[in-house]
This record gives C-alpha cells, sequence and structure tokens, in this order.
C-alpha cells in the first residue's frame, strides 16, 4: 500500500521551499523577541524534538530572541488544542506543534476540534516512520518480526506513542497490511507520547514499537535499537544502515508531516512575523543542523496552502481508515 498523496504533496512542498528559501536572508534578522511553544505530548516525542528543534534554529539563527516550551499531554493531544481555544487571547504569543493526528483523532472523535478551529501558521517538516525493536532483539529485519507474528500474532505485540487508531498504530497497520497480514489481528498497545512507548520497548513490554524515524535515529546510533524498517522511498541519509519497507518486499511508503498552529484570532501582524520567521528559518545552516540531525524532509506549507494539504489529507486518511475499519 502506498500512501500516494504524501509522496507527491512533500516533493512539491520541499520544490516550493526551495524556491522561497534562495530569496530568503540567511540568517537574517530578528523578527520576533520571543516564542512560547505549546507542546500537546510528553517529553522524547516527535512534536517535542519538533518544537525544541525549530526554536533552536530560530533562536541561534538570531530570528527570534527567547524561545520557551511547554509540555501539555493527555486527550490524544486534545486537552493541549482545548486550551489554546479556551484562552486564545493570552495565548497570541505561542505557537503549538502538531501533525497527522490533528486529522486522525478529530476524524476519530478523540476530541471534538480540528484543524479549521486554529490558526494555520505553517507545515514544516515531514517525519518518516519506522518500526524498530530493541538492540538485544532476535528480530532483525521485517522477514522477522512477520515471522514472529505469524507464529504467535497475541504475543508480538506493537507499541507506539499514539492512541488505538491514531497514527502508529494507523503506520503499523498499513505496513502489515502492505505485507499481507490482517491489519486488524495487530496487538497494539498505546503509550502516551513516544518518549514512553520507547522505554516499553527497551523494558520488553513490547515487541516492536511504531514510531517516527528522528525517535529511532539517536538510540539506533547509540546502539539501544535496532530499525527494522523505515517508510520512506529510498534509504536515509541521517541513518543509511535503516533498510525501507519497499526493499524489504512491503510497498508502502508514509510522511508524517509537522507544523505550528496560533490560537483562534490571531492578529494578522502576528501570523505574519510567526510565518516570516519560519520562511527565513530554512535558509540558515543552524536549521539545515537540526533537519540533518533528525533525518526530517523540509516541508513548507504557509497558510492557505497548509489549509489545503489538511483538507487533503482529511479525505485521504478518512478514506483508508474506513478501509481498515477504523471508522
Amino acid at each position: 500500500m502506498t500512501f500516494e498523496f504524501t509522496r507527491r504533496t512533500v516533493m512539491a512542498a520541499a520544490a516550493a521551499a526551495m524556491t522561497l528559501g534562495s530569496s530568503a536572508m540567511a540568517g537574517g534578522n530578528q523578527v520576533l523577541d520571543s516564542i512560547h511553544f505549546l507542546i500537546p505530548g510528553g517529553a522524547g516525542g516527535g512534536w517535542d524534538g519538533t518544537a525544541r528543534g525549530t526554536g533552536e534554529a530560530l533562536t541561534n539563527a538570531g530570528l527570534v530572541g527567547t524561545a520557551s516550551y511547554e509540555n501539555m499531554s493527555g486527550g490524544g493531544g486534545g486537552v493541549a488544542i482545548g486550551y489554546l481555544i479556551e484562552n486564545a487571547e493570552s495565548n497570541y504569543g505561542t505557537l503549538m506543534v502538531n501533525s497527522t493526528p490533528i486529522v486522525i483523532r478529530s476524524l476519530t472523535g478523540v476530541f471534538p476540534h480540528n484543524f479549521r478551529d486554529l490558526t494555520l501558521v505553517a507545515g514544516t517538516i515531514g517525519d518518516y516512520a519506522a518500526l524498530v525493536v530493541s538492540a538485544d532483539s532476535p528480530l532483525n529485519s521485517m522477514a522477522d518480526l512477520l515471522a514472529a507474528y505469524d507464529a504467535d500474532p497475541s504475543g508480538t505485540a506493537i507499541g507506539g506513542g499514539s492512541v488505538p487508531g491514531g497514527m502508529d498504530h494507523l503506520v503499523a497497520a498499513m505496513v502489515m497490511e502492505a505485507a499481507g497480514k490482517d491489519a486488524l489481528g495487530v496487538k497494539y498497545i498505546p503509550y502516551d507520547a513516544g518518549g514512553k512507548a520507547m522505554a516499553a520497548l527497551l523494558s520488553g513490554e513490547i515487541k516492536a514499537l511504531s514510531t517516527g524515524f528522528s525517535e529511532a535515529v539517536a538510540l539506533a546510533q547509540a546502539g539501544e535499537v535496532k530499525i527494522l524498517g523505515v517508510t520512506a522511498d529510498e534509504r536515509v541519509d541521517a541513518y543509511a544502515d535503516a533498510p525501507t519497507m519497499v526493499e524489504q518486499g512491503i510497498d508502502t511508503t508514509f510522511v508524517n508531516w509537522r507544523g505550528f498552529f496560533g490560537a483562534p484570532g490571531l492578529p494578522a501582524d502576528k501570523l505574519a512575523a510567526y510565518q516570516e520567521a519560519i520562511a527565513k528559518m530554512y535558509d540558515t545552516p543552524e536549521w539545515e543542523a537540526v533537519r540533518a540531525r533528525n533525518g526530517w524532509v523540509n516541508i513548507h506549507n504557509p497558510g492557505d496552502d497548509f489549509k489545503a494539504f489538511l483538507e487533503d489529507q482529511e479525505k485521504v486518511i478518512g478514506d483508508l481508515m474506513r478501509k481498515l475499519g477504523f471508522l
């Protein structure tokens, strides 16, 4: 199963970002005194890494004076979204990071809001997904994982840092279905954010973990986990030892976008300043260092382009989830 819309959109968006980037000033001048990042999950997850990496690049490049961070877990991200909406005027200095789950969780009714209830600032990056095991696991390839699943489906639990029917679950289901297995037969165990899910993997609570590629790279480099497969078209430079699903005969690719949202009613001048800072960030060596370290793909979808992207994803993911029985 190939998630075609992500591949087309990522390539088009990346090309647009490169075109935009060529006219921006590297480093630039300070655009904002400060940004407060609201992170809807716990430490160690993809949202956490994206917010902190973006803040690192913006401040080190001199585009933003200072950056602060607040982790607000709960409700599959719904607590933070609700907080931003209910306290809009006092949060005009706040950017909330989010990603594909804001679409998935509104479709499944995990929370009552959706992206239309917020101010769309910009999509910024893409992160491939990966299935990983602990370094001491006897499993060394997707073929090994599939054989273990065939031998004992209920004993081959796959965990993730999202709710049942959420993105990590959906990716695991896509991969297993593409490998010819019953996606709904996969035993999925949810954890609150990627950090807790990774701890569960390392402690042996689960056999494999569905997670963002960038979350797995550092641990793989440190020899703590093995990446069995990544949902990229080809091997990713950030960790070229990780084989793709495709090269192992599993025809599926996927990239999870991440981006930033403001409170509803965000003043136009504040929105413009956020978008200017993010646009200029792409041309800085500070951003390239963060991007390369995490194996991210540049996706720049500001404003109306971001809205069109999300509306397209809402339709495609809704169709896929109905096919898999999640809706």
